[in-house]
């Protein structure tokens, strides 16, 4: 459970579990007031920040942007009183912070013009170019679109974010700092507002920075928000870290030291800095793991910056034969680096004072991308070639965020795409491999389901069985880092169960477990459908042909001819408006109903005659559970080959098969139009079970029922579920859902349980 949707109770004791000691109170937090408001940035200032790292920026073009935005925004003022203006100019300063180009800081200043101002798309384009146009548009929410929940709404802005993103990924970096702004301004929006937003910020955001590896933006936004969700806690781990760091101070600074001492005694030079975590890092490793802000050893770590990649392996060498290694605590995350593009090396070792030493050791660059991300890769500055088309190339976590969009687009509503969006933000990863040595990387508790649809969808689909590192394998096992798995397909299998969508972790493996499903069930109805189109048409002895119900489609108000007998097949259509709708002369023949006590007088067949074809193609063939159908069987009792049945459509569900014997029947007698005629397509060399209830009348004695399992295995038959009543001290009274081949099976069955002692009555169940 997140932290901020849990009960006061249990907020109030987390919060106990870090206090300062046992008999302190933590004071209340103060409500923060609010600030004075700071000089607006002046047109000079921006462009000398920019023209610090970029000495050739078009002056003329950030000097028209500014006044622009400036006078489009005229009078209007944010909750804090301060002009409006001041927030794209803020968010334009930190994205000079990134070192970000012209067009980026143009579309900063400008992004909120076209949604709050009269300033339109088309003006844009004409006074700034298509380029900043676009990234402007890309960054405009959705207005009057009416959707029924705010979750709705917040999933088709996000879709629309991210659609943009795919186009040219300035439009991301924008959002964030954008995002990131509104945040350090939080206090003066209306507290309902407020909470909405930190957690959105929470969700979305703060991950998606964190994807795109930019470590910096995302820790400050999810401490922001930890700060507005749970203000106590945030107040209590604070007080702990403030305390932790003045005791530890001496010792950070003898660890930095010996670690540069050691470098330098072995002739490397490196910059060795120590960092402790964010607030809400802690606490969320506190709440994951159960533990107590004193059992943590990592809260401070400490950098080891290299000038190659060659330098930090050997300053690892020389880290490992100081100091005892930590066993299991080893990561090289520059032989494989994380989607996010991170690259570094992790090691913790037992250094000065018997404390334990989280080290990150890395290269310049390296530690650029850690905290920078995206925005930290060269070509967003050198305004050389398309930043989205270099990125595509270059960046993993690029290539990653596309990959996404193309799967979370395929969502069926809103809601679906939120929570896939969130799925695939928040995981971590481990790293497996394919035979050939392909490197799949997957979110953590992954399973081979995942791992099939990470490799390709049709993979997936097909997937009947596995093996991890030459072992046969459930496809439900959870993967581990540097397993190798081999998945094993069927072509028989064409979709997966629907039951693997709750099995399955990542986005794309649901999304493509719930596609294929939703395709199989509508190919299903469209096949129940045709079968019962080209029933009604054979008995009425008229000639149809898809040729000429494409012709036909507009008067059905439907697209295609898949469509049609997908309805049919529903139950929403009925097969006498598609014969009316391809011949208007066309009249149905009414059902001729008798007395009550004859009305299942309804024409069967029971099998196919060959002399007959007219005749056969009138019925339709039941093939059991497994079929191309959506067939299903009486509940109270089944049906079993043998038996005379007859189907009844049911809207939205498919085929119901009863024996003609059922007393459920009587619950049709005045729907004519839902009967179908269906016999027995039982093929003999491919057995098939299906489903029967018996009602046993059983002394109560020990052994009993021993003994009616016993008939019922030794004659094949299964036992799917099984119930028990006292009916009175002697008897008792078992219900038994059996799985038999045919009726003969069934009959076998009984007879042998009737000549038990035990057994003082056995009766089928006609549901």
């Amino acid at each position: 459970m997140a932290y901020w949707r849990r009960s006061p109770r249990q907020m109030q004791a987390a919060t106990e579990s870090v206090a300062v000691a046992p008999t302190s109170t933590v004071p209340p937090p103060a409500k923060p007031a609010k600030s004075p408001r700071s000089g607006m940035m002046r047109q000079y200032d921006l462009v000398e920040r920019v023209r610090s790292y970029n000495p050739d920026t078009n002056e003329d073009l950030l000097n028209r942007a500014y006044v622009y935005a400036m006078k489009a925004h005229g009078t209007q003022t944010r909750a804090s009183g301060d002009p409006y203006f001041s927030h794209p100019l803020e968010v334009a300063a930190i994205l000079t912070d990134l070192k970000l180009d012209d067009a980026t800081i143009v579309a900063a200043l400008l992004h909120d013009t076209i949604e709050d101002t009269e300033a339109t798309r088309a003006e844009i384009d004409h006074v700034f170019g298509h380029e900043i146009g676009a990234l402007v548009d890309g960054l405009t929410k959705l207005k009057r679109l009416e959707l029924v929940s705010r979750e709705a709404k917040q999933a088709e802005n996000l879709r629309k974010l991210l659609l943009a993103i795919a186009d040219d990924v300035r439009v991301l970096l924008i959002k964030l700092a954008d995002r990131l702004h509104n945040m350090r301004t939080l206090e003066f929006v209306p507290p309902a507002s407020r909470r909405r937003i930190a957690e959105e910020t929470l969700d979305i955001y703060a991950p998606l920075a964190g994807r795109m590896g930019m470590q910096e933006m995302r820790e400050e936004l999810e401490d922001l928000s930890f700060h507005m969700l749970d203000p106590e806690a945030h107040s209590v781990v604070m007080q702990r870290l403030e305390a932790l760091e003045e005791r530890n101070r001496n010792l950070i600074g003898e660890i930095e030291s010996q670690l540069t001492k050691n470098l330098q005694k072995n002739g490397m030079t490196a910059h060795v800095y120590g960092r402790r975590k964010r607030p809400f890092s802690i606490w969320t490793k506190m709440e994951r793991k159960s533990v107590g802000f004193e059992q943590l050893s990592d809260i401070f770590g400490f950098r080891v910056v290299m000038n190659d990649v060659e330098a930090c392996y050997r300053a690892l060498g020389v880290v490992h034969t100081t100091w005892p290694v930590v066993p299991g605590r080893f990561k090289d995350y520059i032989s494989t680096p994380k989607q996010n593009d991170y690259r570094s090396i992790h090691t913790t070792v037992i250094g000065p004072g018997n404390q334990r030493v989280e080290l990150q050791i890395r290269t310049e660059e390296m530690d650029q991308i850690a905290e920078l991300g995206i925005a930290a890769h060269a070509f967003y500055k050198d305004g050389v070639g398309s930043p989205t088309e270099l990125l595509k190339r270059e960046s993993n976590a690029f290539a990653w965020l596309r990959h996404t969009i193309g799967i979370l687009s395929d969502s069926a509503n809103p809601e679906e795409f939120l929570e896939h969006t969130k799925l695939e933000l928040f995981h971590d990863q481990v790293f497996c491999f394919t035979p050939k040595g392909k490197l799949i990387a997957l979110p953590r508790q992954a399973n081979v389901i995942d791992f099939a649809y990470a490799v390709h969808t049709d993979v997936g689909n097909s997937a009947v069985g596995c093996k991890i590192n030459g072992k046969f394998a459930p496809l439900s096992s959870e993967l581990q880092n540097g397993d190798e798995v081999e998945v094993l397909t069927s072509e028989a299998q064409a979709a997966p169960p629907s039951a693997w969508e709750s099995l399955a972790v990542t986005g794309k493996a649901r999304a493509a477990i719930r596609r294929a499903t939703r395709t199989a069930v509508r190919d299903q109805y469209a096949g129940l459908g045709r079968r019962i189109v080209e029933r009604l048409f054979a008995r009425a002895k008229i000639e149809y042909a898809d040729d000429k119900l494409k012709g036909a489609l507009p008067r059905l108000a439907r697209a295609s001819i898949d469509d049609v007998m997908a309805s049919v097949g529903r139950g929403e259509m009925k097969a006498s408006d598609v014969a009316r709708a391809m011949y208007p002369d066309y009249k149905e023949e009414r059902v001729v109903r008798y007395g009550a006590k004859k009305s299942l007088a309804v024409k069967l067949k029971l099998k196919a005659d060959p002399h007959h074809p007219a005749r056969s193609a009138s019925v339709i063939p039941i093939r059991g559970i497994n079929s191309d159908l959506p067939v299903k069987f009486a509940p109270n009792g089944g049906a079993v080959p043998g038996d005379r049945i007859v189907g009844i459509v049911t809207p939205g569900e498919g085929i119901t098969i009863y024996p003609i014997q059922s007393p459920a029947l009587k619950d049709f007698e005045e729907e004519p139009e839902r009967w179908l005629d269906v016999r027995w397509d039982i093929d003999e060399t491919m057995p098939q079970r299906f489903p029967a209830r018996i009602r046993i009348d059983n002394v109560n004695e020990p052994g009993s029922l021993a003994q009616v399992a016993t008939v019922i295995a030794e004659h094949d038959g299964n036992i799917d579920n099984i119930s028990m009543s006292r009916r009175s001290p002697d008897f008792t009274e078992l219900t038994v859902d059996l799985e038999v081949y045919d009726l003969k099976h069934l009959s076998a069955i009984i007879a042998q349980l009737r000549a038990k002692a035990v057994v003082a009555r056995v009766d089928r169940v006609n549901g």
